[in-house]
This record gives C-alpha cells, sequence and structure tokens, in this order.
C-alpha cells in the first residue's frame, strides 16, 4: 500500500510538470508562424522603402526654401526639360546652360532619395565650366517612372542618357552617393565619358541600407538580405563592388567625401580613389551636407579646379 501511495503522489505531483510542457509545445507552432509573418512583413516593408523612396520635386524643394528649378538659382540658368526612355520606363532631366561652350557636358547624377532638384547647388557649382549641366531623375525618384534598383539597372540608364546627348563636347559625370557608384560603373563602359567627380561613393550597395535602417532604429541583419535577394539576384550583387569597377577606370577621378560621413564611411571613398589612380579630397562633412555646409565652399573649390585640368 504504501509503495502504491508514493508512485500516485509521484504522478500527481508530475501532473503541471507535463502540463505545462504540452502548453509549450502546442505555443512553439504559433510562435514560429508568428516569426515567419513578421520576418515577411519586415523584409516586404525594407523592399518598399528601399525601392520606393519619397519622391523629392519642386513641392519639395519650395517647403525647404530650395530653388525648384535652375531658374531660381541665385545665378539663373536657362534650361530645357527633357524626357528620355529606357525599357518602358520614362525619365525626366533639365538640360541646363552653361557658362563654358569650350567646357565639358557635366551629367549630374543624384543619390538614393534625392533629385535632380537636390543637384541645383551642384550645378550652380559647375556650370561656369561647362558647356552644358544635365540634371536627371533615377528611377523611381523625381519625376520618372520605375522604381529604383540601388544601382543595377542604373548604369544602363545613365548610359541610355548619354546617348541622347548631340553634344560634340567631352562628358564629365558628376554622381553623389548612389549616382557617384552609377558615374563610375558607366564611366567604366562610355567613351564619350572624360572624367568623372564621385561624391560621398560606397563599395557595397548594403552598407548605406543598413546604416540607414540603423539611423531609424529599425532591425537590418535577416530583413535587409533577404530584401536585397528581391531586388537583384546574389551574382548581380557581387559583381556590385564599385571598388573593383573603379580600378577599370581609363579617366581622370575626382573623390568628394565628408570626413563624418555616417552612411558611407570616409573608408570606402578612399579605397574607390585608390583602386581609380584617382584624387581625394577629404570635407569636415557628413553625407548630406557638402554643399550645404561649411565644406560647400572647398566643394566647389576641389571641383572646379579639377574641371580646369582636363
Amino acid at each position: 500500500f504504501d509503495v502504491h501511495h508514493r508512485d500516485l503522489q509521484r504522478h500527481h505531483e508530475s501532473l503541471p510538470v507535463v502540463t505545462m510542457m504540452t502548453a509549450m509545445l502546442g505555443l512553439l507552432p504559433l510562435l514560429a508562424l508568428g516569426l515567419l509573418i513578421y520576418t515577411v512583413v519586415l523584409t516586404v516593408a525594407t523592399f518598399r522603402g528601399l525601392t520606393r523612396p519619397a519622391r523629392r520635386g519642386y513641392a519639395w524643394a519650395v517647403s525647404k526654401g530650395l530653388p525648384g528649378e535652375p531658374s531660381e538659382l541665385s545665378s539663373p540658368r536657362r534650361f530645357d526639360r527633357f524626357e528620355f526612355s529606357r525599357d518602358g520606363v520614362a525619365f525626366v532631366g533639365w538640360s541646363i546652360d552653361g557658362g563654358s561652350s569650350a567646357g565639358p557636358v557635366v551629367v549630374l547624377t543624384h543619390g538614393w532619395a534625392d533629385s535632380k532638384v537636390g543637384g541645383l547647388t551642384r550645378a550652380e557649382a559647375v556650370a561656369p565650366c561647362a558647356s552644358r549641366v544635365i540634371a536627371w531623375d533615377l528611377r523611381g525618384h523625381g519625376e520618372s517612372g520605375g522604381t529604383s534598383t540601388l544601382g543595377l539597372e542604373e548604369k544602363a540608364d545613365l548610359l541610355a542618357l548619354i546617348e541622347t546627348l548631340e553634344s560634340d563636347r567631352p562628358v564629365v559625370l558628376f554622381g553623389w552617393s548612389l549616382g557617384a557608384g552609377v558615374s563610375i560603373a558607366a564611366a567604366v563602359e562610355c567613351d564619350r565619358v572624360a572624367a568623372v567627380i564621385a561624391e560621398s561613393p560606397y563599395r557595397l550597395a548594403t552598407t548605406p541600407a543598413r546604416n540607414v535602417l540603423l539611423a531609424r532604429f529599425m532591425p537590418w541583419r535577416i530583413n535587409l538580405p533577404l530584401a536585397m535577394r528581391l531586388i537583384g539576384s546574389a551574382s548581380a550583387w557581387r559583381r556590385f563592388d564599385r571598388c573593383e569597377i573603379a580600378s577599370r577606370l581609363r579617366v581622370p577621378l575626382l573623390v568628394l567625401h565628408g570626413a563624418d560621413d555616417p552612411v558611407a564611411p570616409v573608408d570606402d571613398g578612399r579605397s574607390i580613389a585608390e583602386a581609380g589612380r584617382g584624387e581625394l579630397v577629404t570635407l569636415p562633412a557628413g553625407h548630406n551636407d557638402i554643399w550645404t555646409g561649411a565644406a560647400a565652399t572647398s566643394a566647389q573649390d576641389a571641383v572646379r579646379a579639377f574641371l580646369s585640368r582636363l
């Protein structure tokens, strides 16, 4: 009887443990499903955020108290609006009068979440040395159609734009952030390009994407790699390295980089300049304030000196 009683007591004592384990096993599928749903939602949100950034146009410029078109610069410039298309995507740009008929055609290619409006301060700096200045909206930005591919398709778009240029003057590609890498990649494949100015470039597409997510206090370790694979194949991203591409440049390269850039590390700019046998100018600025802060005069002087040597 005593033995039976002890067995019965142990059985009753183990019941709460068994019940708890059963409940936990029942919750595991629900927790796994919740984690899966969270990962999918976060990845889709990351994908949409990267490929469909907020568009900056005339209204945005007015809201910031900035010039919205070349005729509103401190030294107004006459310009024509133009359009071209590639693979069913329509692009919009400005052809701005320069100040030197003997100068090159300077093509301004903006960064992610920017537009041709953001190029107006740069246009003002280079226009006196250029015969024309071309500012355009990348796919998924400004007035252009399509969605951003973070540099995978944009090189071909820029090459298509260069093909539309009627001037016989040499072409200088001036890009910043995303546009810097796109300009370097296009220059490698186009004989019309005489030089490249790359402002705040980065080696790998994941670098600025990760830093932007971190700045917004968003996770990135799982959702960012998945979102990048939705945008392009693994082989496409392996060929993206702007340092490797810059090593194939056959024209002069000027790299401008903010010393305190939180988005594209200055070491990336240094590596790209070294690979392209170019000149690096480090400025007291971050990622987006080279032309609006204390570094603007130094940046303008560096760009004009570079253009004058061509």
